[in-house]
């Protein structure tokens, strides 16, 4: 059977939901639906908010469309999205005047390496800025900053137990990876993941900062949709490498922040492993994962290539060491997250002046 809409819909006409006569598509519980490729992409508007019945129909959509199309097609089932500030609840971060994601579409490319020495360049420059690792199922901040074993401090203000994050290299530091043994695997549910990631959102005692970089899980999962709930989100930077896999799922990264539910704006792109220099040949450039990919993923999609990071062998040692390569100023490397900081900054500012702030974003399910 060909994958096409008229198809799906087909199949999604055999579920029910167990409190409702006929069927899910009937109904009109099957909304926004598009076949990407081999992607198929639905928001499912149940009758109530918070349906217990939510998870159950969504795995057997996912169930029943595999079957039918092959195990290849890929389920991504939404529940409906509502725009608006949250004016009742508390501001987590009031102090914060940038919150800067850095995300990826897949993983492997080196986010976290450039998420680390983004914010120890930003910090070099002068800002105040604090690190938020989000990547809640593989903590890098800890090793990368040489920070492994230590614990923040909590203090209790207004009755809360607030968490002091660390401090290291100009930075204020908070990562999941702090409160886990390094022994342990963070094989953890979507609830619990994003609960803990509420808490370092909410518990954390930032206090006044120019800029908060958070670097967030690759992929798109539910704690991108839990951070732009919390709070609001300034604008992102994509990370990818020059081939053609990563660059296809970097295109998903900028579709999500760009996406009318979650209209955070992207900054820009930053390409890694760009190239390899000998040192023994200064002058050549070996494009060993592809040429220009993301020069011409930037053109194509509007947005600034931000960075080209070289594949050298000093990046891999400084991460293993605790010392980012942002710290050394008079460094190729060093230079590069130093033109990195600058022009993330400068399109914050174009941001700010153009656009109005991001509105953090209410997600129910009716």
């Amino acid at each position: 059977m060909e994958l096409n809409k008229e198809n799906v819909l087909q199949v999604l006409q055999k579920i029910k939901h167990p409190e409702v006569a006929g069927d899910i598509v009937s109904n009109n519980m099957v909304e926004n639906l598009r076949i990407d490729g081999r992607q198929v992409i639905f928001t499912l508007s149940l009758p109530k908010a918070n349906d217990p019945f939510f998870n159950s129909i969504r795995k057997l959509a996912d169930r029943q469309l595999k079957k039918e199309f092959g195990e290849d097609v890929e389920v991504l089932v939404t529940a409906p999205v509502k725009i608006g500030p949250l004016k009742a609840t508390p501001e987590y971060i009031p102090e914060v005047k940038n919150v800067i994601a850095v995300a990826s579409g897949k993983g492997g490319v080196g986010k976290s390496m450039v998420a680390v020495n983004l914010a120890v360049a930003l910090a070099k420059a002068g800002w105040k800025t604090g690190l938020l690792d989000a990547d809640i199922y593989g903590p890098s901040a800890p090793k990368m900053l040489e920070l492994e074993g230590a614990m923040p401090s909590v203090v209790k203000k207004n009755g809360i137990d607030m968490i002091i994050p660390l401090e290291k290299y100009g930075l204020k530091i908070l990562s999941i990876g702090f409160f886990v043994s390094e022994d342990d695997a963070l094989v953890w549910r979507g609830a619990m993941a994003t609960s803990a990631i509420k808490q370092l959102l909410q518990q954390g005692d930032w206090g006044a900062l120019d800029f908060l970089v958070i670097d967030l899980p690759p992929g798109t999962s539910d704690i991108h949709l839990t951070m732009v709930q919390e709070i609001s989100v300034t604008g992102s930077v994509i990370v990818t490498t020059p081939q053609d896999v990563a660059l296809a799922d970097a295109i998903k990264g900028i579709a999500m922040f760009r996406s009318e539910k979650i209209n955070v704006p992207v900054l820009g792109l930053v390409e890694n492993m760009a190239w390899f220099t000998p040192p023994e040949l200064p002058d050549k450039k070996y494009y060993i994962f592809g040429e220009g990919g993301a020069k011409k993923l930037s053109e194509k999609f509007d947005v600034p290539l931000l960075a080209q990071i070289p594949i050298v062998q000093k990046i891999r040692e400084s991460g293993d060491s605790g010392k980012p390569v942002a710290l050394d100023d008079d460094t190729m490397l060093g230079k590069i997250f130093g033109d990195l900081a600058e022009k993330v900054v400068e399109q914050v500012e174009k941001r700010n002046k153009e656009l109005p702030p991001t509105q953090r974003v209410i997600i129910t399910r009716q």
